[in-house]
This record gives structure tokens, sequence and C-alpha cells, in this order.
């Protein structure tokens, strides 16, 4: 049985960090972003073949797995050595309905693959 907190938790860590992270990745490489701060970037990343494109997407999508899973791995150790840092959610400090946070996010069951817009893709 899945735990409501803890996966009201998931959904919202993974679509406000991961999502929000791989969306705006997807706009940088289009090009659609219309912002100042961007354009130098934007430009740059378009001389980039399909290839690097591709290369630089995968990258940073493993960079922000690691960091959700570093992020959650601590929350996990606060909650396991009764340090200061909580997370609740309805109530119930969410760590402590995990048997290890940081691996709720992978698996065919795991969070990104039942929360997330973007597929995690599989080592080719």
């Amino acid at each position: 049985m899945m735990n409501q907190s803890l996966d009201k938790f998931g959904e919202f860590y993974v679509r406000n960090l991961r999502d929000k992270m791989l969306q705006d990745l997807d706009i940088l490489l289009s090009g659609s972003w219309k912002a100042p701060a961007v354009l130098n970037l934007q430009k740059r990343l378009a001389e980039f073949s399909e290839d690097g494109r591709d290369l630089i997407r995968e990258v940073a999508e493993h960079m922000v797995v690691t960091g959700m899973h570093d992020f959650l791995f601590a929350l996990q150790e606060q909650a396991d050595n009764q340090g200061s840092i909580r997370l609740t959610v309805d109530g119930l400090e969410v760590a402590k309905e995990s048997d290890g946070m940081h691996g709720e996010i992978f698996s065919d069951e795991g969070w990104i693959a039942r929360f997330s817009q973007y597929p995690m893709k599989g080592n080719d």
C-alpha cells in the first residue's frame, strides 16, 4: 500500500524540481526563452549539433537526479539521527514514512516513473 503523505511529497518534489528544471532546459535548447539574461546562452547552445544537445540533456538529467537523491538522503539522515530538519506533510514526518527516501525516486513504481512528465531513460 502506498503512503499518501509520502506520495504527496514525492509528486510535489518531482514536479516542482525535476520537471521544472528539465522543462527549463528544453526551452533553453529550443531557443524559446525571450529573457535577455539567457539569450547569449541559448545562442551558444544552438551551436551544438543535435548529438551535442542530446548529451547536454543527458548530463543535466543525471545531475538533477543525483541532486534529488543526495538531498533526499540528507533528509533521511536528519530523520534517522534526530536532526533538527523535519519535513512534514499532513502532519506526518515523511522521512519516517519511508525506509529510505533517496530510493523513492527510482524503479518502475518510483516517484519519477509515477509523477514525472519526463520518463527516465535507461543507460544505453
